[in-house]
Order: structure tokens, then C-alpha cells, then sequence
């Protein structure tokens, strides 16, 4: 496939999107990282050109997008995590204006960057970025919220949707640990998984049942596991593995696939892809995940961006 470049020193408004609190900054190195980067930029590009812009909350996301779109600038770079990363495209996508994007990353797990190869190092990052090579990059969407790298329902997603932002803070991956092993104990100890899920796939007639659902626009799961062979954010692809077992068992089977980045040695786990998806849940509404934030709940429609964003990456 050819590579497309891009002439960043003709940009004249860039915008750099710090969220000081992705991630776990309490040994504050990203803060340092993050001015090297401006500084880099700034010599690169000219200090009018370029601007550095910090949030702490993600409603100060909004007025940031709104001066993205009305000064028309060339470029974002969103410095944060997943979650920072999607909220940001979410609402430039909404408002029907996607200039060139960049992400450095600054967050807890950062499935996003670890897709495209991004380096939180400041040398790394700018040797690498400024050399302009262009990447599209589909967007997902589910019951209208964005995601770019993975969506789920089931037991990952009631893990997220446990796990304060305190604890994420505080305790980075471990949260998600923490928390699923309170879930085991919580909803498994002395009876099966109860929650039951039915999965359309682009308008068939006949649903599918499983226990749980991860959908993949990209390789990776969880921050460090390739699940899905071919995913690509690259690719307008929607990738989906179905588990449809309920018992103990069959989820410390589904726990090891995963770790062994191997699903096809579970019979019970079904993999293929999709264009579109449906997933309601027999219980009734059910929190779902995208990009690692409980963010909407069963049920759930899932389709892809006609169009894809333009990366620089």
C-alpha cells in the first residue's frame, strides 16, 4: 500500500490537547514530556503556529472542539488516553470537521497508540511525527458514541463500569484486576454468569446467544493482548468474538484464550466479522464499554464511518 505524506510545516494552526489527568501521573514525568514536545513543535513550525491547550475534566473537551472548528485549525494532537482520545473525535466528528489528528500517549492503557506505534518519548515521538506519513483510520460508532479501537458487553464491561476514576488513578491496570476479581467473587461464587445476550449480524435474520461480546476495530484487547488477526484501525472492519459459555469454568478458559492471545483453541468462543451489529441483553439495559469507559448500555447498534479520519502517525 502506498504512503501518503503530508506537509506539516504548512499547517499554520495547531492545537495540542493535554489531559493532566489521563493516566496515572504520580510520579509526573508526562508534564515534562509533554512541554518538550510543545517546544519541539513550536522550533519546528513557528510559536504563533502553535498552541498548547490543558484539561482537566472532559466537559472543558467541548469549548476546546468549538475553537477547534470555528478557527479552523490544521491539526490536533490529543495528549491523553483512550478515553481522552475518543471524546475529543467524538465531538469533532459530530460537528462534521476532522482536521489532521495526532495522539501522544498519556493515559492508562493507550490501545490507540499501541495500534499505531506511538511513543510517549518526546525524541521519538517528534522524529517520527514531523516526518508527516498520513494513516486513515475508521471511526465505530455504537448507539452514536464513537470508538476507535474496541467496544464490549458482558463481563469486561461490567468490570469498567465498576472501576471509580480513583481507582484508576490510583492503582492504573490493577483497577481492572482488582475489580474483575470482586466480580468472580461477586456474581460466580456460588452460581453460574447470568446475563445473556443475543448478536445480529448486519441485518441477518437469525441471533446469535452468547454470555459476553468483544468487538475489535483494532489488534489489541485490554491494553496488551492481539486478539483479532487482521484487525487494523485502518480497516473499516468490525471484529467479533462471542462467548457463549456461562459457567466458571468456561471463563477461566476464556481468561487464558485471551492471555494466550489464542481464541480458537475455545470451541465455545465464536469469531467473525461484521459491518454491523446488534446486541440486546435478556436482563434489559446492561452497560457497555468503548475504549475502556462505560459509556452508553444495551441495547446496543453498532455500524462504521463511511469516511475515515486522517492520522498523522
Amino acid at each position: 500500500m502506498a504512503i501518503n505524506y503530508v506537509d506539516i510545516k504548512k499547517f499554520h494552526k495547531v492545537m495540542l490537547i493535554y489531559n493532566k489527568n489521563s493516566g496515572k501521573q504520580l510520579f509526573a514525568s508526562m508534564n515534562t514530556k509533554i512541554n518538550e514536545i510543545f517546544k519541539h513543535l513550536k522550533t519546528f513550525l513557528g510559536a504563533k503556529n502553535v498552541e498548547l491547550a490543558t484539561v482537566n475534566r472532559f466537559p472543558e473537551v467541548e469549548a476546546l472542539v468549538e475553537r477547534v472548528v470555528t478557527e479552523k485549525f490544521d491539526w490536533v494532537i490529543i495528549a491523553g488516553g483512550d478515553g481522552t482520545i475518543r471524546a475529543v473525535i467524538e465531538k469533532l466528528a459530530n460537528k462534521k470537521y476532522l482536521p489532521y489528528i495526532s495522539i501522544v500517549p498519556a493515559g492508562t492503557v493507550n490501545l490507540v497508540a499501541k495500534e499505531l506505534l506511538i511513543s510517549s518519548d518526546p525524541f521519538k515521538w517528534v522524529r517520527r511525527i514531523l516526518k508527516g506519513v498520513e494513516s486513515p483510520v475508521y471511526l465505530g460508532r455504537c448507539n452514536g458514541h464513537v470508538f476507535l479501537t474496541v467496544t464490549g458487553i458482558g463481563f469486561d464491561s461490567l468490570v469498567v463500569d465498576n472501576v471509580s476514576e480513583v481507582e484508576k488513578k490510583l492503582l492504573n491496570k490493577m483497577a481492572y484486576a482488582w475489580e474483575g476479581a470482586e466480580l468472580i467473587r461477586k456474581e460466580m461464587v456460588f452460581s453460574n454468569w447470568r446475563y445473556r445476550f443475543k448478536v445480529r449480524f448486519d441485518d441477518e435474520e437469525e441471533w446469535q446467544e452468547c454470555s459476553s461480546v468483544i468487538v475489535g476495530k483494532s489488534r489489541y484487547y485490554a491494553g496488551r493482548y492481539s486478539l483479532f488477526n487482521g484487525a487494523s484501525l485502518a480497516k473499516p472492519v468490525l471484529h467479533v468474538a462471542l462467548f457463549t459459555g456461562h459457567t466458571r469454568a468456561d471463563f477461566a478458559s476464556y481468561a487464558t484464550c485471551i492471555a494466550l492471545e489464542s481464541l480458537q483453541l475455545n470451541k465455545t468462543i465464536k469469531v467473525r466479522t461484521a459491518k454491523k451489529l446488534e446486541i440486546v441483553c435478556e436482563q434489559g439495559e446492561f452497560a457497555a464499554e468503548l475504549d475502556g469507559d462505560a459509556i452508553t448500555a444495551a441495547p446496543l447498534k453498532l455500524e462504521l464511518e463511511a469516511e475515515p479520519i486522517k492520522f498523522i502517525c
